[in-house]
């Protein structure tokens, strides 16, 4: 049957993104030290040199073919798997109609079309949410009507037959909303927040349980909308979005359910759902949060609380479990949240925040909020990823949390005169292999091992079922009872220190020196290593010997090896792996194709980057040809250059090395003095003397300190 032709009706005019926000100006902080007489390195300027912004990772960009989609307002976008992409419902807001259309994007074929759909069709709706659920399925719940009003309705659009479900409900029904949030985890839909018409913001939470259809009760959480929310760790976080003040909030908030008898079912402790994540990413928000860390600069000055939401004007209890939330006021990688378009989205233990070209020039940025320490750090710089000539309206990931795709059009006229905007249609989607910044996926990032023990014979063991056994084996001579049956040896780890023989005539000999001896198993370097089980099955010389010289440094070759025996490069109390270690195994990971070891050191070196490691992890990742994490190292230095040049890991850099990390500059940068930068209004004493002071009010002191310490560091924070 022929696919039918899109109505003339979704051909609509130039989206414009309601209460889009204002502009706001930004400046750098330069770093600063204890003397006017030291120097300092300029921050790049924002052109960056020819030679970087040509090299690296660069998302795709897919322009559609044939008849494309007008840009509706709030429609539900979805990816569904097997490269297709859905969307339903949304507002015309230049016809005032409003749509239950289901639209499909075939990413290989670059086409949309309208899905011709059967069974229980549900009304025109709006502000709605759709859930991917058991993988071939949309759960829509919610939305606004042609008629202003909000529902509470659960439909079922199965994928495979392309047909509408409406199931009977049981239990309390929440009330109608719009602009909601919604996310599946263990067989419920948890729905959160939203809008009722009338400046009216609901602050509570519920959940429909999938098995029996049932609704729980209702209970009083925090009044958001245009929020995204997501479970991991067994709670349930709520990002961004308005407040019932109508102010884009900077708050991050979570409320456990682990243990909670009104959720029922104990959440498990440590797992990720694979599959949701909040479909509402209309609106930018304009702050997060972390914990305070010291002197990393990573963190905000913060404020937490928790089981505090104040007086309510809702008819519900609160939630059972703990609330918590947490505010960010300043950091230095905190995204500006006062402009551009933001979506939100979670993956790895980390809500994403990618902000995008707004319809005035802002600063943009991709980002990431760490969980499990809520430490922000700045994974892109906007213009290495987003075409500023560009506006993008949706946000949509796979279940993995591997992938992204932005969804939107040129911001330009079209060239052929007619006056007509690309912006009226969804005719563009920026693919961004989120794995190339460093992100794991929900798969590897998911870690057992807090919930069960690592195995019979090794419980207190950090490993993991048969790792934590074969790490008992690993480099244990044969004689021992080990077992190991073949030598792998390496370049020692100092050169400088090994003093090559001699002959007789006093002249050096060409014998290379090796380390000491690595003892492993055979059987297992073939199962886990794809290049040593070629190497074995085509009988080469190590096949005959038993031994082969891997000429990497010691300390990573015996890092990597262990990887294979426990399949984790987390530190080990006695195996490592260093920093250094894992910065030599990534180029390892590069010369023997191995990418999920090669995802695993990007993640580690990007989100452990300090100043003693700096140099050496930008070194290697330019070996491994990973230019992203390179250029993330280079920043580092340079934002850190008086502080990397001292460290041991800077010294062991070669000339040429060193050379080229003094070219990452950017081509106008200079250095300059203390005294230039007191000048300029750049250095600002009496701030650092009285951080701490000001750090007091906002209520991060912690127990034991005195406003009167006189040593404090100055992370170039600003204190709201």
């Amino acid at each position: 049957m022929a696919q039918p032709q899109l109505p003339v009706s979704l051909f609509a005019g130039n989206q414009v993104a309601p209460n889009t926000p204002q502009v706001a100006l930004t400046s750098t902080t330069l770093s600063t030290g204890n003397s006017a007489n030291n120097t300092f390195v300029m921050s790049a300027s924002p052109t960056r040199n020819r030679r970087s912004t040509t090299e690296g990772y660069k998302p795709k960009l897919i322009t559609t073919v044939g008849a494309k989609p007008a840009c509706l307002v709030n429609a539900s976008v979805t990816y569904v798997g097997k490269d297709e992409i859905y969307a339903f419902g949304g507002f015309d807001q230049f016809t005032d109609e409003v749509y239950n259309h289901v639209l499909r994007l075939n990413l290989v074929t670059r086409q949309w079309n309208l899905v011709d759909n059967y069974g229980d069709i549900p009304g025109v709706r709006m502000g709605h949410t759709a859930c991917l659920w058991q993988g071939d399925k949309l759960l829509v719940f919610g939305g606004e009507n042609e008629h202003r009003q909000h529902l509470a309705d659960v439909i079922v659009f199965d994928l495979k037959t392309a047909h509408w479900n409406q199931p009977e409900l049981h239990g309390p029904t929440p009330r109608g909303r719009a602009r909601h949030s919604a996310v599946i985890y263990d067989e419920k839909l948890y729905i959160s927040g939203g809008q009722t018409g009338h400046d009216s913001v609901l602050d509570d939470i519920c959940f429909l349980d999938l098995k029996t259809w049932t609704w729980s009760r209702t209970w009083r959480f925090v009044p958001r909308y245009d929020h995204a929310s997501w479970i991991w760790n067994g709670r349930i976080w709520i990002f961004g979005g308005i407040n019932d003040e109508m102010e884009k909030n900077n708050e991050i908030w979570w409320l456990d359910l682990r243990g909670s008898p009104g959720f029922e079912t104990a959440m498990n402790y440590g797992t990720v759902d694979r599959t949701l994540l909040s479909s509402r990413h209309r609106f930018a928000n304009l702050g997060s949060t972390s914990l305070a860390t010291g002197s990393t600069g990573y963190t905000a000055n913060s404020s937490i609380q928790s089981s505090s939401l104040g007086p309510s004007r809702s008819p519900y209890s609160t939630a059972p479990g703990s609330i918590s939330s947490l505010k960010f006021h300043s950091s230095p990688n905190l995204p500006s949240q006062a402009a551009g378009m933001h979506f939100h989205v979670f993956s790895s233990g980390c809500m994403l925040d990618f902000v995008t070209p707004a319809e005035l020039s802002c600063e943009t940025s991709l980002s990431s909020l760490e969980l499990d320490v809520l430490r922000w750090q700045k994974l892109a710089d906007g213009k290495d990823m987003y075409n500023s000539n560009y506006r993008w309206h949706y946000c949509t990931t796979n279940a993995e949390g591997t992938h992204a795709w932005l969804l939107g059009s040129p911001a330009e006229p079209a060239a052929d005169g007619n006056g007509v905007s690309p912006g009226e249609y969804l005719s563009d989607v920026l693919a961004i292999d989120l794995r190339k910044y460093g992100i794991l996926g929900n798969e590897l990032a998911t870690d057992p091992r807090s919930k069960l023990p690592s195995s019979d014979a090794n419980v207190t063991s950090h490993l993991t079922g048969i790792g934590a056994d074969l790490s008992l084996t690993f480099d244990k001579p044969p004689e021992s009872g080990s077992g190991a049956d073949f030598i792998v040896t390496a370049d020692p780890d100092d050169l400088e220190d090994i003093i090559s023989p001699t002959d007789e005539s006093g002249s050096s000999t060409a014998v290379a020196p090796v380390s000491q001896p690595i003892h492993v198993h055979r059987l297992i370097l073939h199962a886990r290593w794809p290049h040593f089980a070629r190497l074995w099955s085509a009988q080469m010389a190590e096949f005959h010997s038993k031994k082969m010289h891997i000429p990497e440094p010691y300390s990573a070759v015996r890092a990597f090896l262990f990887y294979l025996y426990t399949d984790s490069i987390a530190p080990h109390p006695t195996n490592g792996p260093t920093l250094n270690d894992v910065a030599g195994m990534l180029v390892m990971s590069n010369i023997y194709d191995m990418p999920r070891l090669r995802l695993l050191c990007v993640n580690r070196l990007s989100r452990e980057l300090d100043i003693e490691h700096a140099a050496i992890i930008w070194e290697r990742a330019g070996t491994a040809n990973e230019e992203w994490l390179k250029r993330r190292a280079a920043a580092f230095c340079l934002n850190n250059w008086g502080k990397i040049v001292r460290t041991a890991g800077f010294r062991a850099l070669g000339p040429l090395a060193i050379m080229d990390l003094c070219a990452e500059a950017d081509v106008d940068s200079r250095v300059v003095g203390g005294e230039e930068l007191e000048l300029l209004g750049q250095l600002n004493r009496p701030f650092a003397t009285n951080r701490k002071r000001s750090l007091g009010s906002a209520g991060v002191l912690t127990a034991g300190e005195e406003e009167g310490d006189d040593e404090v560091e100055d992370d170039g924070m600003d204190v709201n």
